[in-house]
């Protein structure tokens, strides 16, 4: 008699082997971070419109009902313009 012969079992073509399973790909920092600065930038540019718009408004009406006139509204915005910046660059600006 001859000994027998193991039989190998085939597997479905592309199917990684039992008990080994790939590594999922993370997305690169890099990838994610320039994904998340396009999502920001694109909602400021919408925002920023919009309050603009609001302010001007805004500006209008107190004109209008007398409650300041435009050259007090001109000293604030340089005032506002003027005044250091918070966060992370608050620091560097002099």
């Amino acid at each position: 008699m001859s000994p027998k012969k193991k039989r190998v079992q085939k597997r479905p073509a592309g199917k990684p082997p039992a008990g080994r399973r790939p590594q999922p790909v993370a997305v690169g920092p890099s990838k994610g971070d320039d994904r998340r600065l396009a999502e920001v930038s694109e909602a400021l540019d919408i925002m920023v419109p919009e309050l603009t718009a609001r302010i001007a408004a805004i500006e209008h009406l107190l004109v209008k009902k007398e409650i300041c006139d435009r050259e007090e509204l001109i000293e604030a915005r340089e005032f506002v313009d003027e005044r250091p910046r918070g966060g992370f660059a608050g620091d560097e600006q002099g």
